[in-house]
């Protein structure tokens, strides 16, 4: 390992160290939200009530040096009760911008799918801009920038599902599950996981977060790899069970998240396990089932990973 890298790994397993002491038994998706935040992405924790997605997000934002604000999203939310608004001032006679919980480095959007489509119109366009515009004036949002949105795919009363156009935003959509028996039991002993919350000091400063990022698109990625990656995306854009592939969009998130883990692992290249580790985190929101089923977003999530999971086994590796 060159002494780039060697840094690198360092700094990562500092974070990773760090979030872990709170979220117990899940590594893998604790390395995934690392890895969107490296390759300037967000997230979508898309899980049953109760099982650590919050908890998850303080963590993170505990552990950087970096402001984190947290909205409960309801149905009654307005854009500017997140992005701010202009107020007047009698003294001076003019308008000054009073910011929203959105100017923060990590952002919690609690229970997304409860806001009303023109929230979450707002939310999302800010995530893909990082700047918001109020009264024709564009204000530059916080760097680095992370939004972590949560939802409930089970519960639909009172909740405004987001469409295709929208997910495709998030970078990953990840999903917790419940913890192993044994960590839980661990947790129950500790009395939950507030307690080590609080006690979790910053492990990284903003200006390194910065650095760690611009160093993702440095990862290299082989021809190879690349046609390897090309023939999975082709592969969705013809499955029969699927009315809607993976965009160009989606290609460049799933190249950028491979690179972003390359690096979390201590590489500076891409290999096929790197890909193949992030396709359903990546890819699975970002396609359309030919036949969904009626029922609950959870069983329609869980198709849609079948399916990019059955495309990629089917494509040869590289060698």
């Amino acid at each position: 390992m060159n002494p780039v890298t060697d840094t690198v790994l360092e700094r990562v397993e500092r974070l990773h160290s760090s979030i872990v002491r709170v979220i117990r038994g899940k590594g893998e998706i604790v390395d995934a939200l690392i890895a969107a935040l490296l390759a300037r992405g967000h997230v979508l924790l898309e899980d049953v009530p109760g099982v650590g997605k919050t908890t998850l997000a303080q963590a993170l934002a505990r552990s950087l040096r970096l402001e984190f604000h947290r909205i409960q999203f309801t149905s009654d939310t307005l854009p500017s009760d997140i992005i701010g608004i202009s107020v007047f001032r009698q003294g001076p006679g003019t308008f000054e911008f009073v910011p929203g919980p959105l100017f923060a480095n990590v952002v919690l959007a609690d229970e997304i799918n409860r806001a009303a489509p023109r929230t979450q119109s707002a939310l999302l366009e800010a995530m893909s801009e990082h700047a918001v515009t109020v009264e024709k004036t564009r204000h530059r949002l916080a760097e680095p920038f992370l939004v972590v949105a949560t939802q409930n795919p089970i519960e639909s009363t009172g909740t405004y599902p987001l469409p295709e156009s929208q997910l495709d935003r998030f970078l990953m959509r990840l999903s917790m599950g419940y913890p192993a028996p044994d960590e839980e039991l661990e947790l129950l002993r500790a009395g939950g996981a507030e307690p080590e919350l609080a006690r979790l000091e910053p492990v990284l400063s903003a200006a390194e977060v910065v650095e760690l990022q611009t160093m993702v698109g440095e990862v290299h990625i082989d021809d190879r790899v690349l046609g390897y990656l090309m023939e999975v995306i082709t592969g969705t854009r013809r499955h029969r069970a699927l009315t809607l592939g993976v965009s160009t969009r989606g290609s460049l998130a799933w190249q950028r998240s491979a690179q972003a883990l390359a690096l979390v692992r201590g590489r500076t290249f891409v290999v096929p396990d790197d890909l193949q580790h992030t396709a359903e985190w990546v890819l699975a929101h970002r396609v359309l089932l030919a036949d969904p089923l009626v029922g609950d977003g959870w069983e329609r999530s869980r198709r849609e990973r079948a399916v990019i999971r059955s495309i990629v086994e089917a494509v040869p590796v590289p060698r």
